[in-house]
């Protein structure tokens, strides 16, 4: 049974993890047999209201929140050990990218979150697949854009010129589809980058996953 850790950045696309997303990867790691871990960052955080897209005053934690996702079933992002998994993966959402790091500010210039940081870079320093949705890709850009790592974030010309900056090559993608790396080890699905219905963004991480776990 391939184990894989699963990264969330909280509960809801708006601050944190892209539901939609997290579940697919969920449903089709179970379908191919695989055991998921989730881990998340023990921070607090300020909310957003996702009902009319207000920013709250209330700061929740990332950890608490992301367990609503996984079912309470959740460690902190400090006890992840590479060496212990076969595949990670990270969901976006906003999350994504003003949690795990602040490229939603800053772009190319921004700083991932060292612990997501240091996750990645023991994944990929240790050969084993790392499988990214939506905006999430941005993560593995900055992480790895020194090695030249190709990615998808689908077609977004300004998301993908700040994804130069990093090294990184960004490849155009339809929502059903995902993009491989071999090379680096390395698999992406835009999802929710497009305006898309929810069986294609399923569609592209269903393809994302079957390779994942087949170089896994």
């Amino acid at each position: 049974m391939k184990r894989v850790a699963m990264i969330l950045s909280g509960s809801g696309y708006l601050d944190g993890t892209e539901i939609t997303e997290a579940v697919s990867l969920m449903i089709e790691l179970s379908r191919h047999g695989a055991q998921v871990e989730f881990f998340a960052p023990d921070e607090m955080k300020p909310a957003t209201n996702h009902l009319d897209k207000s920013i709250t005053t209330d700061n929740r934690s990332v950890l608490a929140e992301s367990a609503r996702i996984s079912r309470s079933s959740i460690t902190a992002l400090d006890s992840l050990v590479a060496k212990d998994f076969d595949a990670l993966v990270l969901p976006g959402g906003f999350g994504a990218a003003t949690v795990l790091c602040d490229w939603a500010s800053k772009g190319a210039a921004c700083s991932v979150l060292p612990l997501v940081s240091k996750s990645i870079q023991d994944f990929y320093k240790l050969q084993k697949p790392i499988g990214a949705c939506c905006i999430a890709p941005v993560l593995l850009a900055k992480t790895l854009g020194s090695h030249k790592v190709q990615l998808t974030i689908g077609n977004d010309p300004e998301t993908n010129q700040e994804i130069r900056k990093t090294g990184a090559h960004p490849i155009d993608c339809p929502v059903d589809d995902f993009v491989t790396d071999r090379d680096h080890r390395v698999i992406t699905t835009p999802a929710y980058m497009y305006d898309a219905k929810p069986h294609e963004v399923f569609l592209g991480i269903s393809k994302m996953v079957s390779e994942l776990i087949e170089m896994a």
